[in-house]
Protein backbone atom coordinates (compact mmCIF):
# COMPACT_ATOMS: atom_id res chain seq x y z
CA UNK A 1 0.00 0.00 0.00
CA UNK A 2 2.87 2.21 0.62
CA UNK A 3 4.23 1.96 -2.80
CA UNK A 4 0.97 3.78 -4.66
CA UNK A 5 1.02 6.70 -2.82
CA UNK A 6 4.76 7.46 -2.99
CA UNK A 7 4.29 7.08 -6.97
CA UNK A 8 0.95 9.27 -6.65
CA UNK A 9 3.28 11.99 -4.78
CA UNK A 10 6.15 12.02 -7.50
CA UNK A 11 3.44 12.31 -10.38
CA UNK A 12 2.09 15.61 -8.86
CA UNK A 13 5.03 16.95 -7.45
CA UNK A 14 5.69 20.38 -9.08
CA UNK A 15 2.23 20.79 -9.97
CA UNK A 16 1.37 23.79 -7.45
CA UNK A 17 4.43 26.09 -9.10
CA UNK A 18 2.91 25.11 -12.73
CA UNK A 19 -0.50 26.24 -11.23
CA UNK A 20 0.69 29.14 -9.57
CA UNK A 21 2.70 30.73 -12.96
CA UNK A 22 -0.82 30.03 -15.09
CA UNK A 23 -2.72 31.99 -12.51
CA UNK A 24 -0.25 34.69 -11.28
CA UNK A 25 0.15 35.53 -14.60
CA UNK A 26 -3.70 36.33 -15.05
CA UNK A 27 -3.96 37.73 -11.61
CA UNK A 28 -0.74 40.16 -12.34
CA UNK A 29 -2.24 41.75 -15.34
CA UNK A 30 -6.04 41.83 -13.61
CA UNK A 31 -4.20 43.94 -10.62
CA UNK A 32 -2.12 46.15 -13.34
CA UNK A 33 -4.90 46.53 -15.65
CA UNK A 34 -7.20 47.78 -12.49
CA UNK A 35 -4.70 49.92 -11.00
CA UNK A 36 -3.96 51.64 -14.89
CA UNK A 37 -8.01 52.11 -14.87
CA UNK A 38 -8.32 53.83 -12.23
CA UNK A 39 -5.57 56.12 -12.45
CA UNK A 40 -6.33 56.96 -15.67
CA UNK A 41 -9.86 57.90 -14.03
CA UNK A 42 -8.96 59.96 -11.42
CA UNK A 43 -6.70 62.02 -14.06
CA UNK A 44 -10.18 62.37 -16.28
CA UNK A 45 -12.07 63.51 -13.12
CA UNK A 46 -9.53 66.04 -12.36
CA UNK A 47 -9.22 67.08 -15.56
CA UNK A 48 -12.85 67.29 -15.95
CA UNK A 49 -13.27 68.93 -12.37
CA UNK A 50 -10.31 72.09 -13.50
CA UNK A 51 -12.17 72.26 -16.65
CA UNK A 52 -15.25 73.15 -15.15
CA UNK A 53 -13.48 76.01 -12.86
CA UNK A 54 -11.98 77.40 -15.63
CA UNK A 55 -15.10 77.72 -17.53
CA UNK A 56 -16.97 78.63 -14.04
CA UNK A 57 -13.75 81.57 -13.56
CA UNK A 58 -14.56 82.67 -17.21
CA UNK A 59 -17.96 83.36 -17.49
CA UNK A 60 -18.10 85.54 -14.41
CA UNK A 61 -15.05 87.49 -16.25
CA UNK A 62 -17.30 88.91 -19.69
CA UNK A 63 -17.90 92.09 -21.03
CA UNK A 64 -18.94 94.11 -18.04
CA UNK A 65 -14.96 93.58 -17.10
CA UNK A 66 -13.58 95.24 -19.35
CA UNK A 67 -15.70 98.17 -20.06
CA UNK A 68 -13.88 101.59 -18.74
CA UNK A 69 -13.38 101.69 -14.74
CA UNK A 70 -13.68 97.58 -14.35
CA UNK A 71 -10.66 95.81 -14.18
CA UNK A 72 -11.47 92.28 -13.60
CA UNK A 73 -10.97 90.92 -17.37
CA UNK A 74 -8.98 88.08 -17.17
CA UNK A 75 -6.51 86.34 -19.83
CA UNK A 76 -5.88 82.93 -21.33
CA UNK A 77 -3.02 83.04 -19.17
CA UNK A 78 -5.28 83.47 -16.27
CA UNK A 79 -7.53 80.12 -17.28
CA UNK A 80 -4.18 78.44 -18.35
CA UNK A 81 -2.74 78.72 -14.75
CA UNK A 82 -6.38 78.31 -13.28
CA UNK A 83 -7.10 74.63 -15.17
CA UNK A 84 -3.27 73.64 -14.33
CA UNK A 85 -4.36 75.02 -10.29
CA UNK A 86 -6.90 72.78 -10.42
CA UNK A 87 -5.81 69.64 -12.12
CA UNK A 88 -3.23 68.28 -9.23
CA UNK A 89 -1.79 65.38 -10.73
CA UNK A 90 -2.04 66.20 -14.56
CA UNK A 91 0.58 67.18 -16.15
CA UNK A 92 0.12 70.08 -18.07
CA UNK A 93 3.27 69.27 -20.91
CA UNK A 94 0.66 66.27 -21.93
CA UNK A 95 -2.72 68.64 -21.88
CA UNK A 96 -3.77 70.75 -25.27
CA UNK A 97 -7.35 73.01 -24.41
CA UNK A 98 -8.79 74.96 -26.46
CA UNK A 99 -10.64 77.84 -25.99
CA UNK A 100 -14.05 78.10 -27.72
CA UNK A 101 -16.31 81.27 -28.01
CA UNK A 102 -20.08 81.38 -29.77
CA UNK A 103 -18.77 82.58 -32.51
CA UNK A 104 -16.47 79.40 -33.06
CA UNK A 105 -13.59 81.95 -32.64
CA UNK A 106 -10.75 78.84 -30.88
CA UNK A 107 -8.05 80.08 -29.08
CA UNK A 108 -5.29 76.33 -28.78
CA UNK A 109 -3.22 75.86 -26.20
CA UNK A 110 -1.16 73.40 -27.22
CA UNK A 111 0.32 72.16 -24.59
CA UNK A 112 -1.40 73.93 -21.83
CA UNK A 113 2.18 74.88 -20.21
CA UNK A 114 2.64 77.19 -23.43
CA UNK A 115 -0.08 79.48 -22.92
CA UNK A 116 0.33 80.30 -18.90
CA UNK A 117 2.04 83.63 -19.62
CA UNK A 118 -0.62 84.55 -22.43
CA UNK A 119 -1.75 87.81 -22.15
CA UNK A 120 -4.65 88.05 -24.68
CA UNK A 121 -7.80 89.07 -23.25
CA UNK A 122 -10.42 86.30 -22.85
CA UNK A 123 -13.38 85.79 -23.95
CA UNK A 124 -12.55 88.17 -26.41
CA UNK A 125 -14.77 91.22 -27.94
CA UNK A 126 -14.37 90.45 -31.23
CA UNK A 127 -18.09 89.51 -32.35
CA UNK A 128 -19.60 90.18 -29.18
CA UNK A 129 -18.42 86.79 -27.78
CA UNK A 130 -17.97 88.59 -24.23
CA UNK A 131 -21.72 89.84 -24.05
CA UNK A 132 -23.91 88.54 -21.25
CA UNK A 133 -25.56 85.17 -22.29
CA UNK A 134 -23.06 83.85 -25.16
CA UNK A 135 -21.80 80.59 -24.22
CA UNK A 136 -17.97 79.20 -24.18
CA UNK A 137 -16.80 76.22 -24.33
CA UNK A 138 -13.40 75.03 -22.69
CA UNK A 139 -12.03 71.45 -24.14
CA UNK A 140 -9.19 69.36 -23.63
CA UNK A 141 -7.39 66.66 -24.41
CA UNK A 142 -5.26 64.42 -21.78
CA UNK A 143 -2.40 61.97 -23.18
CA UNK A 144 -2.48 59.24 -20.73
CA UNK A 145 0.01 56.82 -20.81
CA UNK A 146 -0.78 52.99 -19.47
CA UNK A 147 1.20 50.27 -19.19
CA UNK A 148 -1.85 48.20 -20.52
CA UNK A 149 -0.59 48.24 -24.09
CA UNK A 150 2.34 46.08 -23.45
CA UNK A 151 0.25 43.06 -22.85
CA UNK A 152 -1.53 43.51 -26.14
CA UNK A 153 -0.29 41.43 -29.06
CA UNK A 154 2.24 42.88 -31.14
CA UNK A 155 3.64 45.51 -28.89
CA UNK A 156 7.22 45.22 -27.72
CA UNK A 157 7.56 45.34 -23.70
CA UNK A 158 9.08 48.57 -22.95
CA UNK A 159 6.90 50.91 -24.38
CA UNK A 160 3.82 51.96 -22.95
CA UNK A 161 0.41 53.09 -24.68
CA UNK A 162 -1.02 56.21 -25.15
CA UNK A 163 -4.95 56.82 -25.02
CA UNK A 164 -5.98 60.14 -25.17
CA UNK A 165 -8.90 61.24 -22.45
CA UNK A 166 -11.04 64.17 -23.74
CA UNK A 167 -13.75 66.22 -21.54
CA UNK A 168 -15.05 69.62 -21.81
CA UNK A 169 -17.24 72.53 -20.18
CA UNK A 170 -19.56 74.90 -21.38
CA UNK A 171 -21.49 77.83 -20.12
CA UNK A 172 -23.26 81.12 -20.56
CA UNK A 173 -21.35 84.47 -19.77
CA UNK A 174 -23.27 85.62 -16.43
CA UNK A 175 -21.25 89.28 -16.00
Amino acid sequence: MPQPRTSALRRTRGSAMVEFCLAGIATTFLLISTVSLCLAMWNYHTLAFALHEATRYAVVHGKNCSIPGNSCAITVGDIANKITTNAIGVDAGQVNVTLTTDSGDATPCNPLNSCSSDTTVWPPASNSDNRVGKNITISAKYNVRTPLAMFWPGTSPQQFGAIWLTANSSQKILF
